[in-house]
């Protein structure tokens, strides 16, 4: 959960000073464009997180149990 909750924070740290930094002098239009994609984009690594969290690898499991 700690995992999943720093790379939410540091995500969305990074994509909106990269967004800051480089979409200052560019149209609106473009700006909602990125921010939009950016703020889903985020969701593919979380799932993969959450699904680790989910089955991640347990030595006491055995092949085959519920």
């Amino acid at each position: 959960m700690l995992l999943l909750l720093g790379f939410v924070l540091t995500y969305a740290f990074i994509a909106m000073v990269l967004g800051d930094m480089t979409l200052q002098n560019t149209s609106r239009g473009v700006q909602l464009l990125y921010f939009a994609i950016a703020g889903i984009a985020w969701t593919l690594p979380a799932g993969a997180i959450i699904w680790w969290m989910e089955h991640g690898f347990r030595l006491s499991r055995k092949p085959g149990a519920k």
